[in-house]
């Protein structure tokens, strides 16, 4: 009796820490959304912003990870309601994987995918999908606006940034793959939900979502 108590114990701490890990993760990216758009000259051009179907951010990626080609680390993706009225209820992604490009400086990195059109859209709600194999990808322009519109950027289903050291620029993600996060969705929302279900059946969102979707409805809102 006393070793079923004592590895319940340790079952349900187990359980409330990764539900702490998964909400200051939600946290996280949120804070480093913010930062990346109040500095908009050096940040995400906000008429991208204003069209993209879904962001995705990764807070805190381990360059030692990169480097043997283990796990990257997770965010949070979410896409634009029904009508474009505000934000999903974010879902968890894993994303592992990539190309040199991926590895800049510093000894962790912030990542952020913004998807362009539905058909980037239907692959990142996948279970799993390789950007640069079933997504055309591109590094993201840096500025308040796009000015220069090349033929790539045109024609990206994805476009990708990378902050490191408080440098943030356009990245090649190319070979990157991105995967639904289940356990830690489990974690949110008390059910293993995929990302497909989150973002288009219109789940309530966690109360740890508030700021991150409080800031995506900001920084998105298209000019009348």
């Amino acid at each position: 009796m006393k070793r079923q108590l004592t590895i319940g114990a340790f079952v349900a701490a187990s359980l409330l820490a990764k539900g702490s890990e998964s909400i200051d993760r939600l946290t996280e990216a949120a804070v480093v959304f913010e930062e990346i758009m109040k500095t908009p000259d050096k940040g995400i051009p906000q008429d991208l912003l204003a069209k993209a179907h879904c962001i995705v951010i990764v807070p805190g990626l381990k360059k030692a990870a990169f480097i043997v080609g283990g796990k990257y680390g997770k965010g949070y993706l979410s896409c634009r309601n029904g009508g474009g009225s505000g934000w999903s209820a974010p879902g968890t992604v894993r994303i592992e994987g990539g190309s040199v490009g991926f590895q800049i400086g510093g000894s962790e990195t912030d990542a952020v995918l913004l998807v362009m059109n539905a058909s980037g859209m239907d692959k990142l709600l996948s279970s799993e999908f390789t950007l640069g194999g079933e997504g055309m990808a591109a590094a993201g322009p840096v500025g308040r606006t796009v000015t220069a519109q090349t033929d790539a950027l045109m024609r990206a289903e994805i476009l990708s940034w990378s902050r490191s050291r408080g440098l943030f620029a356009g990245v090649s993600l190319t070979g990157a793959t991105l995967r639904d996060d289940l356990d830690d969705n489990a974690t949110l929302y008390g059910k293993k939900l995929d990302n497909r279900t989150i973002v288009t059946t219109k789940v309530q969102p966690p109360k740890a979502a508030a700021k991150l979707l409080l800031l995506l409805n900001r920084y998105s809102r298209t000019k009348s």
